[in-house]
């Protein structure tokens, strides 16, 4: 039995996730709650928001995030591609700063207009 807190919703439900019995959830005070017991269990991800090297800006980072999640055991290998990634000034919020990264079909997309 393992013990998680969701962070589905602002609730912080605490869940206990049965490995032994097919991952079931309880404690949840919805059903998103559940989905995200097992997925934590089984194969969790996380949107990366960091910054990126941008040339001709007023700033030098440019604010950056995954359009979904990632495998969380990828984050660091996708940090280290995006600390060699440098793009220039001018860039639209939404704007693909990196496609597929780390072939998982997840894009980097500017999160602000620089």
């Amino acid at each position: 039995m393992t013990e998680l807190t969701c962070i589905v919703c602002p609730i912080g439900c605490r869940l206990k996730v049965d490995e032994k019995n097919n991952y079931a959830v309880t404690g949840n005070a919805c059903k998103r709650g559940e989905v995200y017991g097992k997925n934590e269990m089984q194969n969790p991800t996380r949107v990366l928001t960091t910054t990126v090297a941008i040339d001709f800006g007023m700033h030098s980072r440019c604010p950056v995030r995954t359009d979904g999640a990632i495998p969380k055991g990828k984050l660091f290998e996708a940090m280290d591609i995006l600390k060699k990634v440098r793009i220039k000034s001018p860039v639209k919020c939404g704007e693909v700063i990196l496609k597929d990264i780390l072939h998982t079909g997840i894009d980097v997309i500017a999160t602000r207009d620089m």
